[in-house]
């Protein structure tokens, strides 16, 4: 069976090439659907807008998951193991941000 690829053409708008900064990404899914709210937290400041949220399949979710592992891996190759850093009161898979929903 012969292989039918096609050049994709991506395009980057200005407005979206300069990117939005998060620190913080919040994940949630229903059974059709994952939901990634990029967030931007500000010290001393008591409340946080999302800056973004991506929706997507669960196939494509994995597939995310795929190539950041991958990209991470060669990353670390190249300039060292990241240390993930848990500060007080957080944990490491939420950015070091208390939950406010965990018990």
């Amino acid at each position: 069976m012969a292989e039918n690829k096609q050049e994709l053409k991506i395009e980057l708008t200005p407005e979206i090439a300069s990117g939005h900064y998060s620190n913080l990404a919040v994940i949630s899914h229903t059974p059709g659907e994952f939901f990634i709210d990029f967030i931007n937290v500000a010290p001393n400041m008591p409340q946080a807008r999302v800056q973004s949220r991506i929706i997507m399949t669960p196939e494509n979710a994995k597939n995310l998951l795929f190539a950041l592992r991958d990209n991470l891996q060669k990353y670390e190759a190249t300039f060292g193991e990241i240390e993930r850093k848990t500060p007080k009161g957080g944990n490491a898979n939420n950015g070091g941000i208390p939950n406010p929903f965990q018990a």
